[in-house]
Order: C-alpha cells, then structure tokens, then sequence
C-alpha cells in the first residue's frame, strides 16, 4: 500500500509539473467548456443560477416552437396559432434582449479580454435575436395585411431553427483543451474535404461521359398524326416509351413513330443527360441508387444497349459501392479518433453492468473477514425465506419463460378474416386469453415485491422494466383499452426472451455498449432532423400546391424521407418542378447537400458507433493473441472418423519371408515396414539434423522421426544412440506438455558464438541498437548428457514461439505416425475404392496427372529460388491451381455459357449445341473425378475426394449433371421433380467457389462469422416480430378499401365497375389521363397486408429494406389516420439506423478478425500499413537537374515549377469543359470545341516537348504518368488528323467526334496524378479493387445461379406492374440486369409481388415454360435470400475492405510509422544515389544513401550505421541492392519490433538482428585491436627512429667500413683484370647501394593496404571506398611515401637487432592486454 500510495504521489506531482510547464506555453489553450456558464465577473452569478437557465432554455424551445407553427397553411387550419406565434416571439425577444444587454454592460461590448463581441457564441445568440426581430417586423405586416401571406419573405424566418442549438448547449457539458478542439475539426474536416473532392472528381468523370454518350433523350413514341407543338397524353403511348429514331434502339409499333419532343426543362423533368449540370444532377441521383434504373431504361430505348449497360453497371459499381463506402473509412477513422478525446463523457468502452454485487467482506466475532451474501444485510419484505429461493431459483425463471414464449405464440396466432361476425368472436376470445397471461405476470410482480421488498425489487433495472410491462398489460386488457396504444406493452414482453438467452444478451451488451454513446447520437440525428425540416419548411411554405412542406409534420415526414434515402428524389423532383424554374438549381443544391452530409456522415456515425463497441482494447487484443497463439499449436491430433473407422478392424500387417540365407535356421516372417527400414538403412537411433538446430536458424520444421544417414558404427553408434535416447526422452516430455524443458539448441553443436558462453556482457545488451529498456529472460535447454541448463540473452517469449511451433509439429507428426500405422497394419488404407495398390504405377501415373502444377518459383542448379522481376503475378496465378483443374475451369466456365443461352423456348432437349456442351461437361467431369478418385481415394482415404463439404458439392453437382442428361425431360411440369433436378443443375457455377483456393477463402472467412450475422439476424427477426404483433393487433383487417373512390369505405356499394384513369408519363403534358373499365373490388393493398403473422413479416422485411415503406406509410395515414404512421417511422428509424448497420458493423468487424487484423494493437496495425505502402512504393526515376546545359536546366527548373504545374491542371480542366454539350456531327458549338481542344492538345505537346527537353527522353519515359501523358496526346494528335480529314464526311465525322471526346476523357484521368489526395484515394479504390476481386468474381456467380434458377422458376411470368419489357427472366442476360437492380434495391419487393402472381390472375400449363404464372413460396425464397446474401453480406465485405485500404493509404503524418513524406524523402535520395534510374544500386553505395537520410529515417553513424551496412550485404550476398531491399531494412530499424510486429515476425527478426549484432561486435572489436596494434607498433617504430637517429652516425662508420673493405678487395681483382673503366662503374654502384641501405634505416614496416579493417597510417583519417578528389589522392601519395615492404631476398646487417626489439615490443603489447582486460573487467 505504501509503495501504490507513493507511486500515486508521484504521478500526480508529475502532472502538477507538466501542467506548471504547459501553462507557460503558448500552444496550450485554455480547457473549452461547452456548457458557456458565465462566471466572469461577480455581476453574473445570478444568470448560472438553475432557475434562470431553466428560463432560457424555455425560451428557445418556445422560440423553435413557434417557428415550427409558423407557415401559412397552419395559420388556415389553426387561425389562433397566428397570434399566438406573435405573442411567443414578442416574450422571447425580450427575454434574450435583456440577456444580451445584460451581458455587454457587464462585460463590455469590444474592449476587454471578455467583452460581448469577442465571444462568437455571443455573435450566434445576437444573429438569433436579430432574426427574432425580423420575424416579428415580417409577421406584423402580415397581420396588417400589406403583405401576402404566401410570399417570398417568409424565406427570413429560415435561420431561426437553429436556435434549438442554443437549447442543447446548455445541457452539454465536457471540457477539452482548445488546441485539441482544432485539430480535430481541422483534421475531420480536411479528410471529409478531401474525399468530398475525390466523389466530385468521379462524378465530374461519368457527368462528362453521359453527356457524351446519351445527350439529349427526347424521343418519344407518339401517334402517327401528333400535332408535336401541342403534345397531350392521348398522343403518347401507354406507358410513355422513348425510342431511337436510328436503327439502333426501341422501335415504335404500328400506328406510332419516332419523334422529339422538345418542352421545357421544368415540364419534361430536370434529370438527363442534355448538358452538364443536368448530367451531373442525374449521376449524383444514380450515385444514390434512386431511379438510376428508369435513366438506364430510357437510354436502353434511346441508344445502343451497350452504351448504358457500360455506363450505369460501372457507375454503380464504383461510385456507389466503392467511392461512397470510403467516407465510412473516414467517419470512422475521425470518430475513432474523438471517441479517444470523449471517453470520460461516454464512459468506458463495454457494456455498463446493471448487476449489483452479491457479497460483501464483514469483519466476524473473531475479528476474521468473510464474505457473506449482501442480501444478508437488506430488509426484506415480509415472506419467508423459501419465497426468496423460490424467487432466485433456475426453475421459477424457466416457467416464466416458457409462460412468455407460451403467450408470444398464442398472439401470433391472430388472423384476421375480413369477416366482422368471425373477427369479433375471434376478438373476445384472445381478449380472455390474453387477461389470464397478464393475471399470471401480475401475479409475478407481486411475488417478486412480495420476496425481495419493493424497494429492492425496484432497485433492479430489470425488474423496473417488469413492473411497466405489468402495469401497462393490466391497463390493455380493459375492454376501451384493448388493442389500442397500450398493446405496445404486450408486445414488448417478446423481449424478456433476450434475457434469457446469455448469448444475445452478451451480444447486445457488446454491441450497443454505452448508452451515452449511442443515446447521444440518436438525440444529435433528431435534433439534426428537426432543425433541417424546420429550415426546409420556411424555405418552401410559400409555394402554392406543395404539400411536403406546407405544415411542419410534413416537413417532418419529408425531410425523414430523405434521411432514409428512399424517394428523396421524388420529393427534391416535386420541390423543383413547383418552385420557379430559375430558382430549381439552388433547390437541387440544397437537398443534394443535405443528403450528401445527412447519409454519407450522419449514417456512418451509427457504423462507426458500431464498430467501436465491437473494438478491443489494447491489452485485451495483446491476450488474445497469446489465446490465438496457443489454441494455434494445439492441432489436432485425432484422424477423421472416416479413417479412423480401420481401427475397428484386427490388425493384419504386411509380413515377408528372408530366403537364401547362409544358415537352415528357420526365421519366422518379418513385417515388411522393418525391412524397409533397414534396407534403406534408416538408422532408428540417428537423431534428426532437423532437431539439433543452433538458436539463430530461422526454420525450425521438423518433417519426419527418422530421416535416412549413414549408419554409424562402432564407438560413435554407442554414443549416438545414448544421445538419442536422452533426446527422444525430451521430446516425450514436450509431448506430454512439459514444455519447459525442450531443447531449443544445443550448446554441444559448438555453433554458438564465444560471446553467448562467456560474456556477461550480452545479458545487458539490446536486442536492437534502437530498442530500450528491454532485458532477456533465460531459456531453458537440454545438453547432450541430459541436464537441463539455460541459455543467456534471449527472451523466453521467443522459445515459447518455438515451444508451439515444435509441439504443433510433433502433434502433425504423431497424426503422420496415426496414418503410417494404420497403412501398415490394414492393408486396405490408403488404396482407393480398396482395390488400386498404393504403390501401383497405375495410381502413381493419376497423382502425376492430378497433382500437377505450373512451378509459380523456379529454382536455379544451386537449389535457390530465382527472382523474377517481370510477370511475377501472372506465374504466381498461373500456378494457383493444379493444371487438372485449370482444365476443369475452363470448361465449367464454357459450360456456364452455353447454359446462359438456355431459356424456355431454346432449352437442352431441342438443341443440339446446347447438348453437346451439356456432354462435354459431363464427360470431362466424370475423366477428372475419375482420375482424383483412383489417384486419392473417394472416402476412406486421406486425401479423399469426398474429405470435405466441396468434395461432397463435387459430386452431387456431377450426379446432378448425370442424371438430368441421362434423363432430358420433355416435359417439365411446375413444382415437380424434373424442375427441382433443373433447379439443382443451375448451381453449377459453384465449382469455380471449389476449384480456386482463394474463392474457398472468402467463404471460408464469410462462414467463420456466421454466428454475430446469425445473431444479428435473431435480433432484427425479433424486433420485425414484435412490430409484426403490433401491427396485427392494431392495423390488421383494417385497411381493406374500395378501388373506387367514390365508394371508398362503402363495402356493400363497392360492387360493379367504373371508369379508372391511367398513368401514362412523368412529363406534364396536358390532356385528361386515358381511361378504363374495371370491376370494383373491396380488398386488401395489392403488396401487403397485416391480417396474419407471415404477411406481417414479409411486409416489414420489405419495410426494413427501405423498398416499399413509403407505400405503407401513404396507405396507413389514408386508411387509418396519421398518427398511425408513427408506427412505420419509429419501425423505420430503429430499422434503418441500428439494425441495418449492425450488418455493416459486424461483417466489417468479422472481415477484420478472420484476416488477423482485428486482433492487431495500435501499432502492429501501423506496421501492416507500412508494409503496404512499402510494397506500393516505386522509385520516382526521375533524372537530376542537368547542370552542363543551361538551356535544360532552364527548363528543368520550369517543368517542376509548382505554377507550371497548376498550370497544367487548369488546362486539363479547361479542356474537359469543352465536353459540356454533347459533340454532334454538323453542329457549329461541336466544330469550335474540336478547334479549341485542337489548340489545348498542341499545348499539351508542348507540355510534352518541354519535359523531354528538361528530362531527356530515357528520363521522361521512365515515368508511367509521363508515358500516359505522351500516349494521350499522340492520341490527340491523331485526332486533329482525322478531324481535318472527316470535314464533309458525316460519318467519319461521327467516329471523329467520338475518337475526340475519348481521349479528352483520358486527359481528364490525369488530373488524378497530378493531385497527392486524389492520387492517394485513387490508390485506394485501385487496391481495393483488386483486393475484392475474388469477392466481386464471387458475387458475380452467385448472380449467375440466382439468374440460371430465376429464368427456370420466373422466365414465363407474366408481365405485372413491374414485369415487363426491360425486367423480365426471359434470358439470363436479363435475368443478371435485374439482379443488379435488385442488388442495389430498386422495387426488388414489387418485382418479387410480381413473380407471385398465381390464378385466376394466370394460366397454368401442363409445363412451366407454357404457364405465366409464378410460384409465391419460390419467389420469397429467391428474392429474400438473395437480397440478404448479396446486399448485407457481400457489399459490407467491399466496406471492410475500403476501410482496410484507406487506412493503408490515408493515414495521419503524426500517428503513422513512416509517413508519406519520409518515403517520398527516400525516394528522393534513392533517386540521387541511382544514377542508372534501373530500381538498383551496389551493395557499396548503401552506406552513401544511409547518410543522406534526414528526418525519421536519419541513420545514427554511431549505431545502426555499420549494422545497416552489414544487413544489406548479408541479405543479398554482396549483389546489387533493390529499392524495396533498403526501405524495407529502413524501416525494420526505424520501429520498436517488441510493438509493432506479431510473434513469429517478430522471432525471425530477432534472430537476423542477433546474428548482425554479432558480427558487427566481431567486426569491431577486431578493428579496434588493430589499431592498438598499430598505435603500439607506431609508438615503438618512433622509439626505433630515435635510436637510429642517435647511432646514426656509428651506423653510418661501419658501413662505410665495410665498403671500403670490400672495395678494397674488387678494386684489386680489377687491377688484376686491367679495367679501369670497369673499376668506376662499379665505385657508383656501391655508392647507390650504400645510399639505398642507409635510407632504409629511417623507413618503417606498415601493414598492408589490402585489409579494409586496417588503416593504413596512424593519425591518417580513413575515408570512404568510394570518396574521391584531391583528399584521396594525397592520402595514397602519403601511403605510397611512407610504406616500403620488407624483402626477404636482400641481406639485411640489422634483422637480428629488429627481432629482439620487436620481441621487447611484444612483451609490451601483452603487458599492455593486460591491463586492458582488467579495466574491462
């Protein structure tokens, strides 16, 4: 206690230091309270006072109130509310008048630190008083009646909404420093702004395109005598038609043609494609996903089908589902971030627990404490004891729950019959029933009270909830009460069965966590909502006609309506075509932006909600990972039952006899495995190399227990098997779980280095230069005698990674021993079908063919794998699968083609060709099965075909396949036999899921994750069943109605027929709607209905779709009244904003785990990022600035000016501006925007020129965004050519135009390039695209079974209101068109309505393609099962994988590792040391670029400098060094690995690092004892030089001496000779010799130049390879002067007296050592 009470006391007196020291700084702005209370100064104490707040908050709602009530269409329904809206603004103008003045008299209104202006929540509340003023002024006149009350003027009271935000401030309060505030909106907003701009730029790409492609889409089919000036209804078909008046497109039926109708904009709508602020309109609404459809129809009708099949596939693919999705990436990453900022006002991360303790410690008599039951010391009511226990037994809570299940079904069990005499029967009866359930749950209640006391009882959250439920049931069964508002009391005892279930319960908790956090962001949106109607409704109250906005429950609903995004654009249509055609744009804009900040920001908060309460915090993920890891090593080591079946069976082994012995002893037969074994000489008692592996080597894998060596003999296999036994002792412990004690290395391998066995000194040492703080642990080990002893400097987290990793091997390898026992004792494992041998060349010939595969990494002759620079991802996919079953691919997918041309008139039974591909399929999948079953077995065999749920798919599909062909029925009945066979054929596709691992992978990581979706999917079925119980109650067997308006609610008078009108087109066009004859019917809507349980549910299923809602909305508000709507948008609310997204949350956050990234702390999730970008990372090849050339350096320096630039960009823009109206041929505006982009194109050849000039053309190819560029503009070039020759020529004119438009279109993709953010958001859809290409490919099958199944169940159906020309499942082309509307939700619920048409609406037939009738069961299943699997599963996949890549791309420059700035640094320092510009550089140019390195990535010279250097050289063996090679090294170094790498990483790091520290220490200390060495040597070579000096002169006398003597003696041989001349050569020569000996005694013996670990001279600065200039050059002439090599051939007089001073010398170096080591010491 004292230590944590002195530890406390540290901390806090640290903080009160570090706020001491951040009160003096500058940057640390004041703690920001939100909640504005006004305590400066004592004259304003009074205004904090509870009283007065109270009082202005009052007035604020008053004042939101009365503006709220204020439109003129409330005035004519409620004439009072006009003054009495007078009276409120008067009383709160005056009110905040006097807060105002109060405030500037106090604090002054400018001058003073505090003064009233400065503070700029006083600038909003004067705004707001302001407009208050004018508000009254406005309705004054009014009042007077100078001026009308529908006018323009009401446009003033629009701001004064916003005054509920003054409301709310006040109940807010959370403080945060001010510097924090900013960076937090700076940041959020400056992402948001960002990828705001980057859906603009998509949008500004497809708004180009459609202009283009679809231009003006008027044509109509209209009557042959249509009068085109003076259009009607009557003139147009019905429906309104578009048609194409070329050959491509609809063509009008008899009696119509082809024409243009040209009326205005505000008559004819204001979506299309005319120009481009239309286009770009009409591509935000598709964006949306509403009505993009009927665009793609109407240009389908117009234009070539391809064009908008093209178009609107790729712009809902890329805008809506990918662009879209990465402002969730964002949201989420910015409220991650505040959540941090904001966790002491939300609370902790989890779920509050409700639950009180049970115990508590009392001190006892004999001062002892216990733990006894806190309900010991609580008053209880007065029952007895056994009341209690009875209370909090399993048993009384089980039959309370089954009462309650009991009650749930017998109310779902409610029908309603449209029969008054049989309803009302009906009615008393569960009226009965339903009173003795609600007697018995009183009767509960009181039990409880009754057991507990009331006032424990009400303690419990739960228990609260109870007595409501009992309160509110008992009012509901009165008589007037029944079925009334109070049957939401009833309903909600459904939700006593969450409780029971732990799961659910648990789930909920996780998921919802907090209620602050989600409760504040329900109250942020409906504050949000009601503001935004409020300001909708005095925007647009005045307009005359329009109804959404003419009271504020209408904005309300409006406004709510386009929160949910369903037919948002019905009510922005209706706003435009009501309001002034010139005002119709700023209309647009406004519910576009609403919508954009509404569903892009407001509705991913819910997301991001979500998943934050399904995040992990950082300890928990770092013990999950030790669970992971754990649960990782424990394989399994059972065999499947379907092998372990042999067991049953008497072992029966192998045995052979040994014949021509050299003896007549009789040997009893042998097992064949044991003379296999010894033949093949397999010593039983070698231990594996595997397992005697020194602690640096990276692969520990152990693959067999005896692996063949030369037998040892005599002595050594005495020795080896001893060892052997020790060892194979070892391993049993680490079998049996005594990991404790494993070797883990040997120290008898004599591999380790001398510096682990004796020097102390590497217990301290850092496992890294960089890491800190971190000191290694011992690791136990198992010496060659047996005893157990432990290595130093290492940590035991590393052995306990090898400690799984070696029982997870020993676990495979017991498996392996499992299956090699029982090959050898059951002759009949492992042969397949238990007649092919295993050892047969027959089976061994199908595993060649079966097992064979293109080798994705060829290995050279020295056994190492080749690096392959180009086309690496095409031999990796191209080694993905075997090549039996790339074979097996191909013809499924041709299978799946012929398949798609099938339909009800062309089927397989008439088509020749169609069977032949049927045949085809068939035979080549019974050869590969075949082949895989004599190869591996079918099902008794380990590698059997059928091991798995795929093997089982396999073969059913190709039984399925046997039989239909063996079969072909002519006749195909409805619901029979041979339609489910057809059905089960048209999964086919799904072999490509089997066939191709990483498709296996997406839905294996799909399936992984099925219990949170199952869970998920419980919790929306639940909410949907007690709405649907609700609904049944109340709405059912009531909205039945007359078709006939007249006789509307007249069920008797609703007989005969009438006269209907029709609808004929959008466009406003006058006439009288055509009429015609139809019965009168009195029954239910015609989509849905809530008579019963089942129609109930489906009803809200398409409810919580969003598909449909509004439809029973309209309905209930015109059957039943409007407060019954609140029912749909309370349904709705919590639907759409927690329920949906929790698919969203809980798909992303299962991606996340099954990839391994949701268990990833901080900064391991940094470090996967950094991996990424590294791997994305290029070398910028761009060439440095030419210094020789003037000119070029001119315009080197003008090509990367910033302005030249821009500069570029506005022209791109410019240009693509020109594409503002569609380019037709003989059009002068065409011909002026070709000649103006003639001219912008020869700029971008100049632009092109330029760079060339300044680059060079080697430099400015080498960049791809060059070589674009260059590539567009040849292209442009060639345009003008072709645009110059197709003058006259209509045709070629065409073609030109659209040639011209193309590769503006491609100039326009450059401008991504030239943008940082886009170029990065652009990274991340290209990367995410790629990424999700399985899951896309995957989809896309799905839609192919979905669409073969939908044209067999579907293709004959006839046409509905929805059915029809367009959607239909006539062919499989139309089948997959409708399920991509269906995908993206457009009236999937009508269509679905569509294909349950059934008689007398249709005809049956003897077989399904001669019926037009549907199937209601089959269409449920279809529709609803696709829609989940498609729309709340796989599109939530793309999120998750958006979301991945965003943070891989888009990550701050604070929290990332290395930023994009630092490896944009060391791309530009790569880029000055590759002079090549080829990606790689010599091993020994590493160091120069190590030292140009600035920032994060600086290198320490000291430190890391010649590890770094030793690493590359290391890893890549002296060879050219890759970009990638270095930054991945620099970023190794650059990261603690202890944090931010995961476990097995982390080992091998380690070990590369223990090795490098190693030899860099020996490389070290070998430099440093070479110059001791030579320092010693140098001292004693100066010793020597002064010696000389001084006896130089005796030195010089002998040998002057000895010359004499010696020319003494030659120069008489001479004289005997008689050559004089001879004689004085030779006096030179001796002369020269002497000189040459006496100048070697003042030379001294250095070391040679040819070791780099040597200097060459004392006190002479040693200097780079690679330095060069006048420092190099005199040092090799100082080295070249001074060292001479001694020679052993010339006599040398004075090598004795040299040998015995170098021996003193040698005598001083070791006494020197001496004193050395025991300094070190």
């Amino acid at each position: 206690m004292a230590a944590a009470a002195s530890s406390a006391g540290a901390a806090i007196s640290s903080m009160i230091t570090l706020m001491r020291k951040q009160s003096f700084r500058n940057d640390f702005g004041p703690l920001m309270d939100y909640n504005q209370e006004d305590t400066t100064g004592g004259n304003l104490e009074w205004m904090n006072r509870p009283f007065i707040k109270n009082i202005y908050r009052l007035t604020g709602l008053l004042s939101f109130i009365s503006t709220c009530m204020n439109t003129p269409k409330t005035f004519e329904y409620h004439p009072f509310l006009q003054y009495t809206t007078f009276i409120i603004d008067i009383t709160c103008a005056i009110i905040l008048t006097i807060e105002a003045v109060v405030k500037m008299k106090t604090r002054g209104l400018l001058t003073g630190d505090s003064a009233y202006l400065r503070d700029r929540w006083n600038h909003f509340d004067a705004i707001m008083v302001l407009n208050i003023y004018f508000s009254i002024i406005l309705q004054t006149l009014e009042l007077t009646h100078m001026i009308r009350t529908y006018s323009y003027f009401t446009i003033i009271r629009s701001p004064r909404p916003f005054i509920l935000v003054k409301v709310l401030k006040t109940f807010l309060k959370f403080e945060l420093p001010n510097n924090q505030i900013k960076s937090i909106l700076q940041r959020s907003s400056s992402q948001i702004y960002n990828v705001t701009m980057f859906f603009l730029f998509f949008m500004s790409l497809y708004a180009i395109l459609g202009v283009q492609f679809f231009g003006s889409l008027t044509f109509h089919c209209v009557r042959n005598d249509t009068d085109l000036n003076n259009v009607t209804k009557k003139d147009l078909m019905i429906p309104d038609t578009y048609c194409s008046p070329n050959k491509d497109g609809f063509h009008c039926p008899e009696y119509f043609i082809c024409k243009k109708i040209d009326i205005q904009r505000n008559l004819r709508g204001y979506n299309g494609f005319d120009e481009l602020a239309t286009s770009f309109f009409s591509v935000y609404e598709s964006a949306s996903q509403e009505g993009w459809v009927f665009l793609m129809y109407r240009a389908i009708d117009s234009l070539p089908s391809w064009r908008a099949f093209f178009y609107f596939i790729t712009l809902i693919f890329f805008l809506a589902w990918l662009v879209k999705n990465v402002f969730i990436a964002v949201i989420i990453e910015t409220f991650a971030e505040i959540r941090v900022q904001f966790q002491q006002m939300w609370g902790a991360r989890g779920a509050p627990s409700d639950i009180e303790s049970t115990k508590v410690l009392q001190k006892a008599d004999d001062s002892t404490l216990k733990l006894v039951n806190i309900d010991e010391n609580k008053k209880k009511g007065v029952a007895p004891a056994v009341c209690l226990k009875i209370v909090q037994s399993p048993v009384f809570t089980t039959i309370v729950m089954v009462v309650v299940l009991a009650n749930t079904i017998f109310t779902a069990t409610i029908k309603h019959t449209h029969n008054r005499t049989v309803d009302e029967r009906n009615r008393e009866i569960y009226h009965k029933i339903e009173t003795l359930f609600t007697l018995f749950f009183d009767l509960e209640a009181l039990f409880k009270i009754f057991s507990l006391g009331f006032k424990n009882y009400i303690r419990r959250s739960i228990f609260k909830f109870e007595f409501m439920l009992a309160v509110g049931t008992t009012l509901h069964c009165f008589p007037p009460l029944y079925r009334s508002a109070f049957t939401y009391f009833q309903v909600l005892r459904v939700a006593r069965l969450l409780k029971s279930s732990p799961l659910l319960e648990d789930f909920l908790n996780k998921i919802f966590g907090p209620g602050k956090k989600l409760g504040s962001l329900i109250l942020f949106t409906m504050c949000l909502l009601l503001i935004t109607s409020s300001i909708s409704m005095q925007l647009f109250c005045f307009i005359k006609g329009l109804k959404q906005f003419e009271t504020f429950p209408r904005a309300f609903i409006s406004m709510f309506q386009v929160l949910t995004q369903k037919g948002w654009v019905d009510v922005m249509h209706y706003t435009m075509l009501h309001s002034i055609q010139d005002v119709a744009p700023f209309v647009a804009i406004y519910f576009i932006v609403y919508h954009l900040a509404i569903n892009l920001i407001v509705l991913s908060l819910f997301v991001a909600v979500i998943l934050d309460n399904l995040e992990l915090e950082e300890d928990v993920k770092m013990i999950r990972q030790l669970k992971t890891r754990e649960a990782s090593a424990e394989t399994q080591q059972k065999l499947p039952w379907r092998l372990r079946v042999f067991e049953r069976f008497p072992d029966h082994p192998q045995m052979i006899v040994l014949s021509r012995l050299p003896h007549d002893f009789i040997i009893p037969k042998i097992r064949d495995s044991f003379m296999r074994q010894f033949l093949n000489q397999d010593d039983i008692y070698s231990y594996p190399l595997e397992l005697s592996m020194n602690v640096y080597s990276k692969k520990h894998a152990v693959k067999t227990l005896h692996v063949p060596e030369h037998r040892p003999t005599g002595e050594s296999m005495k020795r080896t098997a001893v060892s052997n036994i020790i060892r194979s002792a070892s391993n049993q412990r680490l079998l049996s779980g005594d990991a404790s004690q494993v070797q883990l290395a040997s120290m008898g391998d004599n591999k380790i280095s001398v510096f682990v066995q004796q020097n102390k000194i590497r217990l301290d040492r850092k496992n890294s230069m960089r890491r800190s703080g971190y000191r290694p642990k011992p690791a136990h080990m198992i010496r060659e005698n047996g005893d157990i002893g432990a290595i130093q400097g290492r940590n035991q987290d590393d052995y306990d990674i090898k400690v799984f990793q070696y029982r997870k091997q020993q676990a495979e390898l017991k498996r392996n021993q499992q299956e090699e026992d029982l090959r050898e004792n059951h002759p009949y494992f492992d042969t397949p079908l238990f007649a092919i041998s295993r050892e047969s060349n027959f089976r061994k010939f199908c595993q060649l063919v079966v097992e064979a595969r293109y080798n994705a990494n060829p290995k050279d002759r020295l056994g190492q794998e080749q690096k392959m620079s180009r086309y690496k991802q095409g031999n990796k996919f191209l080694g993905l699968v075997t090549y039996l079953d790339w074979i097996m691919i191909l013809v499924t997918i041709v299978s799946a083609v012929s398949m798609s041309f099938e339909t009800p008139v062309s089927r397989v039974v008439e088509t020749p060709l169609l069977q032949i591909a049927e045949y085809t399929f068939v035979i080549c999948m019974s050869v590969e099965l075949t082949l895989k079953i004599f190869a591996h077995g079918l099902f008794f065999t380990p590698k059997a075909l059928i091991r798995d749920i795929g093997g089982a798919i396999d073969v059913a599909v190709f039984f399925v396949g046997l039989i239909y062909l063996c079969w072909l029925p002519q006749n195909v009945p409805a619901n029979s036999v041979a339609q489910f066979l057809m059905l089960l054929r048209s999964t086919r596709p799904l072999r490509i899921f089997i066939l191709v691992p990483d498709m296996r992978k997406v839905v294996y990581e799909v399936c992984r994750g099925f219990k949170e979706i199952l869970l998920v999917s419980i919790l929306l079925v639940v909410l949907m069943f007690i709405f649907a119980i609700y609904g049944v109650q109340i709405i059912g067997g009531q909205l039945a109605r007359c078709n006939d308006r007249n006789y509307y609610e007249n069920q008797t008078s609703c007989q005969g027929t009438f006269w209907r009108e029709l609808y004929v087109s959008k466009m406003n066009v006058g006439g009288d709607d055509p009429v015609m004859l139809v019965p009168r019917i009195w029954a239910n809507p015609h989509n849905f209905n809530f008579d019963y349980i089942g129609s109930a549910m489906l009803a809200l299923f398409e409810v919580l779709s969003l598909e449909g809602w509004l439809e029973i909305r309209d309905i209930i508000m015109d059957r039943m009244g409007p407060e019954h709507a609140i029912f749909v948008h309370i349904f709705v609310f919590i639907g759409t904003l927690i329920g949906l997204t929790l698919f969203v949350g809980v798909v992303i956050a299962n991606y996340s785990e099954n990839k391994g990234t949701a268990l990833l702390t901080v900064d391991q999730r940094r470090w996967m990022d950094l991996k990424g970008r590294i791997k994305l990372a290029q070398p910028l090849r761009t060439p440095p600035r030419p210094e020789n050339s003037k000119f070029r350096s001119y315009i080197f320096d003008i090509t990367q000016n910033r302005l030249f630039k821009k500069s570029s960009a506005v022209l791109v823009l410019l240009n693509c501006a020109l594409l503002y109206k569609p380019w037709k041929a003989k059009e002068r505006i065409t011909q002026i925007s070709a000649l103006i982009s003639s001219l912008f194109t020869f700029l971008f050849l100049v632009e092109a020129v330029m760079k060339c000039v300044a680059l060079g053309f080697v430099g400015y190819w080498q960049s791809r965004r060059n070589r674009f560029d260059l590539l567009v503009t040849i292209l442009g070039i060639g345009w003008i050519v072709l645009n110059f020759i197709s003058i006259g020529k209509s045709e070629l004119q065409e073609f030109s135009n659209t040639f011209g438009f193309t590769v503006i279109i491609l100039r326009f993709f450059t401008i991504a390039g030239k943008h940082a953010t886009l170029k990065m958001l652009m990274l991340t859809i290209i990367v995410s695209f790629f990424k999700s290409f399985f899951i896309i490919l995957g989809m896309f099958l799905l839609m192919l079974v979905y669409a073969f199944a939908g044209v067999i169940l579907f293709g004959c159906v006839k046409f509905g209101p929805e059915l029809g020309r367009h959607a239909n499942f006539k062919t499989v082309p139309n089948a997959i068109v409708l399920l991509m509307r269906i995908v993206t939700g457009e009236d999937w619920n009508k269509i679905m309505h569509d294909c349950m048409v059934v008689p007398p609406r249709c005809t049956r037939g003897g077989s399904y393609w001669e019926s037009d009738c549907g199937n209601s069961t089959a269409s449920i299943l279809y529709f609803c099962s696709f829609y989940i699997i498609i729309t709340y599963i796989a599109l939530n996949l793309l999120v998750a994988i958006i979301m991945e890549n965003f943070s891989l791309f888009y990550s701050n420059e604070e929290d990332a590792l290395l930023s994009y700035t630092d490896i944009r640094h060391f791309q530009t320092v790569w880029n000055m040391i590759d002079t090549g510009r080829k990606g790689v550089i010599p091993a020994r140019r590493v160091k120069f670029l190590l030292r140009l390195l600035r920032g994060r990535l600086e290198v320490d010279a000291e430190k890391l400098y010649k590890h770094m250097c030793y690493e590359i050289e290391k890893l890549n063996n002296g060879n050219d060094v890759t970009f990638h090679d270095v930054l991945n090294m620099l970023a190794y170094r650059s990261v603690d690995i202890r944090k931010s790498l995961q476990f097995e990483e982390l080992l091998a790091r380690e070990e590369l690092e223990y090795l490098i520290e190693e030899e860099v220490a020996k490389l070290t200390i070998r430099n440093w004892l070479n110059k001791c060495l030579k320092r010693i040597k140098t001292k004693d070579q100066t010793n020597v030089i002064k010696s000389l000096q001084r006896s130089n002169e005796l030195a010089f006398f002998r040998e002057a001496q000895a010359l004499t003597t010696s020319e003494t003696l030659k120069k008489a041989a001479e004289i005997a000779i008689g050559e004089d001349d001879r004689q004085q050569q030779s006096q030179q020569i001796q002369r020269d010799g002497a000189k040459r000996k006496l100048d070697r005694t003042i030379t001294l013996p250095t070391p040679s130049n040819e070791n780099s670990n040597y200097r060459a001279q004392a006190g002479t600065r040693e200097t780079p390879v690679e330095s060069k200039g006048p420092r190099r050059q005199v040092h090799q002439q100082l080295q070249q002067n001074i060292s001479v090599s001694l020679s052993n051939d010339e006599p040398y007089p004075w090598r004795p007296w040299q040998a015995s001073n170098f021996n003193n010398a040698r005598k001083d170096v070791e006494s020197w050592w001496t004193n050395q080591f025991q300094m070190t010491t």
